[in-house]
């Protein structure tokens, strides 16, 4: 079956994941088995000429390098494997483990660095494994609770946006809560976001305290029967103490007045920052216990690798991923086809 044709609208397909992986892929694992990336085009003809050309000059693209010659696996090969890990942006303590094991097999199972592929796609799948599973837990016949987190300019609210049109066109009954009444404008872009996606969404005064935005957001919720809420929350820098507090305020709302229904407190991280997004996580994780990570931006970043990091390091799932621009562009995280479009 084609990985297109998988059951399951939301499935991300491995053509769109290979697109928006390119520069990972280049930086992660063309460079460490050292072969050329693909994303690397033929050169065209410069100049007036190129416009003037009759068909039959069009460029033929040159055929592929061939690839580099094995080398042994000894100490000068795992160094330099190691610095490659690292400027890849996969964060010091996954690239030692990665290297550490890598010396491990060394010794039994490989015999130079051509085999080193097939090695680290094993180590990644190992990783991704690692954390629990990366399925939104939505349960029907309750009111199911999606409280999203995260740090201004990360597509906090685009992602709620096309998270609620998601959930509307899986036949749900949706309602938005605008708790980032911090920022003057938020509500009212998370205004337009429901009436794009069509749901409806509880909005107080601007100013107003995000607890109470919550607390009426539930009791509209359960008493009309929604089967989710989707609350948007300030985007705050996770240094500042005071904005953190807040958030464990709005937890403790929920935890109160819906703690029997299913939650996932889900952080938004934009995949472009890189291991500063695994210091976000860590920070938001202490005020708010995370059930996952929605991934955005990933297409034209080439630090995708920080999936790895928040796997091993936090035993976090990322749950969701950005692709694109198009409100159908959120995607299920699978972890099977991210690593295959990698490879």
């Amino acid at each position: 079956m084609e990985q297109s044709d998988r059951p399951g609208w939301w499935g991300s397909t491995l053509s769109k994941l290979k697109s928006a992986l390119s520069r990972t892929k280049s930086q992660l694992v063309d460079s460490i088995v050292e072969r050329e990336s693909a994303e690397s085009p033929a050169q065209a003809p410069e100049g007036p000429a190129c416009a003037q050309a009759a068909p039959e000059t069009v460029a033929v693209a040159p055929p592929p390098a061939p690839p580099a010659p094995p080398r042994p696996i000894d100490d000068e090969y795992l160094d330099e494997l190691e610095e490659k890990l690292i400027r890849a942006d996969i964060g010091l303590p996954t690239a030692e483990a990665l290297v550490f094991h890598l010396r491990k097999q060394a010794r039994v199972h490989l015999s130079n660095s051509h085999d080193v592929e097939k090695l680290l796609k094993r180590e990644f799948e190992s990783m991704l494994a690692s954390a629990p599973s990366p399925r939104l837990g939505i349960e029907s016949g309750k009111l199911n609770i999606v409280l999203v987190v995260g740090v201004n300019g990360t597509g906090k609210t685009t992602s709620i946006g096309k998270l609620c049109w998601r959930f509307k066109q899986e036949g749900k009954k949706v309602l938005m809560a605008a708790a980032d009444t911090f920022r003057a404008a938020a509500e009212t872009q998370l205004e337009i976001w429901a009436e794009r996606a069509g749901v409806d969404i509880v909005r107080l005064s601007d100013g107003s305290d995000p607890g109470a935005v919550v607390f009426q957001a539930i009791q509209k919720a359960t008493s009309e029967s929604y089967d989710v809420l989707v609350i948007d929350t300030a985007g705050r820098l996770h240094n500042k103490a005071n904005l953190m507090a807040e958030l464990k305020k709005v937890r403790a709302v929920i935890d109160k007045h819906a703690g029997d229904c299913p939650l996932e407190a889900l952080l938004v991280v934009d995949a472009s920052i890189g291991q500063n997004g695994l210091q976000q996580a860590r920070v938001f994780a202490e005020f708010c216990p995370l059930t996952g990570v929605i991934l955005t931006k990933l297409d034209g970043s080439a630090k995708g690798g920080v999936v790895f990091s928040i796997a091993r390091d936090l035993k976090l799932p990322v749950k969701l991923i950005g692709l694109g621009e198009k409100i159908d562009d959120l995607r299920d995280f699978e972890p099977e086809l991210f690593i295959e479009a990698l490879f």
